[in-house]
């Protein structure tokens, strides 16, 4: 029993630590510089996500339709709307680190943020 209760004070600590550095960042995030990798370790559970943000940034604004996706990413066998559901996800994670999404529908198309597109063209020219 006490080390449950040891455990719920502890897990409320780091909960409290978490929105502590939430709001840090918000009040920094004009001056932080963000990476390709840091975004991709945020948003990507594997590399089907990985994949799909590389295409997307490769399209650039007009953005791909989800069979589209699916179709350059038949290697993964991944359905039309798993992409959507992929996308959502990765702009949740995100969403709740940074205040940011990953992508964004443009009618039917997805396409990547500008956030997105800054993080991804400043690597591109970096490296």
């Amino acid at each position: 029993k006490y080390n449950q209760q040891l455990l719920k004070q502890t897990l409320s600590e780091v909960e409290e630590v978490k929105l502590m550095l939430r709001t840090i960042f918000a009040g920094l995030k004009g001056s932080f510089n963000f990476e390709q990798s840091l975004i991709e370790r945020i948003a990507c559970e594997d590399e089907v996500d990985r994949e799909i943000l590389r295409l997307l940034f490769g399209v650039g604004s007009p953005g791909l339709l989800p069979k589209d996706l699916a179709a350059k990413l038949a290697r993964f066998k991944v359905q039309r709307f798993q992409i959507s559901r992929r996308i959502l996800r990765m702009n949740k994670r995100l969403q709740i680190e940074f205040g940011e999404e990953v992508a964004e529908q443009r009618g039917w198309h997805w396409a990547l943020t500008s956030f997105a597109f800054e993080t991804w063209g400043g690597n591109e020219k970096a490296g």
